[in-house]
């Protein structure tokens, strides 16, 4: 196993991304432990996606080194695989297999000890228990997206990814989420959250990493970051630091290109 020195269960040193000589992240640096919930936000296009894909394998970083439960994500990306889970803001899953088989499926792949029992109570939580022998074709939006979410969490990996995770939730499932990934950081998980509700961001992350058209404006906790930003001794709101630093950075591009 190649491990890495640090005790973080998601590492990123100057982690930078090009697209045809195009850089779309330019050097992020972050690291999430166990029990803590990092935001990630930005406007769209800032990189919060790209970042969160080369940490589950799927795409290749141009630079840099990413680390997931101490394996290199370019080296072990299987081991890395087994240990995370990521949710994208549109689960691509299997149109004709049922609600129970997609759960069956992802036991099979990941040797889930205690899969039934843990599949029925993921199910009952999530308000699908009366969906299991519907296929994901037949499934609303936000049940895909609930469907998707158990099957994260049934083989309880170390780390969780989420990109947009509340997209066609109702507020019975944005409830439920928002304590379950307190719930799973707080038995040791290391969780990613990107997302523009901001409200929910600020309610219930720990840490926060902030992007601006692929470049890390902030990471730190919330209160360091209510800090940085505060205006003349008054504590800044979550969205009023969003545009105060995302305008900045606008501001400075538009001086640089003037020069």
């Amino acid at each position: 196993m190649n491990k890495n020195q640090t005790s973080s269960l998601l590492q990123v040193s100057d982690f930078q991304k090009a697209y045809e000589g195009v850089p779309a992240v330019k050097g992020i640096n972050f690291q999430v432990d166990a029990g803590q919930i990092l935001g990630v936000i930005g406007p769209n296009g800032a990189g919060k996606t790209t970042t969160m894909r080369a940490l589950s394998a799927l795409i290749s970083p141009t630079a840099g080194a990413l680390h997931v439960a101490g394996f290199d994500v370019e080296k072990s990306p299987v081991d890395v695989k087994r240990r995370l889970a990521y949710v994208p803001d549109d689960p691509k899953l299997f149109p004709h297999l049922t609600v129970e088989e997609h759960l069956a499926f992802t036991a099979a792949a990941f040797r889930v000890n205690d899969a039934d029992s843990k599949a029925v109570a993921l199910l009952e939580d999530f308000e699908l228990a009366e969906k299991r022998k519907v296929a994901a074709k037949d499934l609303s939006r936000g049940m895909r997206q609930k469907l998707a979410i158990c099957c994260a969490y049934l083989y309880d990996p170390a780390a969780l990814l989420f990109d947009e995770p509340l997209t066609g939730l109702d507020p019975m499932g944005i409830r439920m989420l928002k304590q379950s990934i307190v719930d799973r950081a707080a038995n040791g998980a290391a969780v990613m959250v990107s997302s523009h509700l901001l409200a929910m961001v600020e309610d219930i992350c720990t840490h926060i990493l902030l992007i601006s058209k692929g470049e890390q404006q902030f990471f730190g906790t919330v209160a360091e970051l209510k800090t940085q930003f505060s205006q003349q001794g008054q504590a800044a709101t979550l969205e009023q630091i969003f545009f105060m630093a995302t305008d900045k950075q606008a501001s400075n591009a538009k001086e640089h290109a003037l020069v």
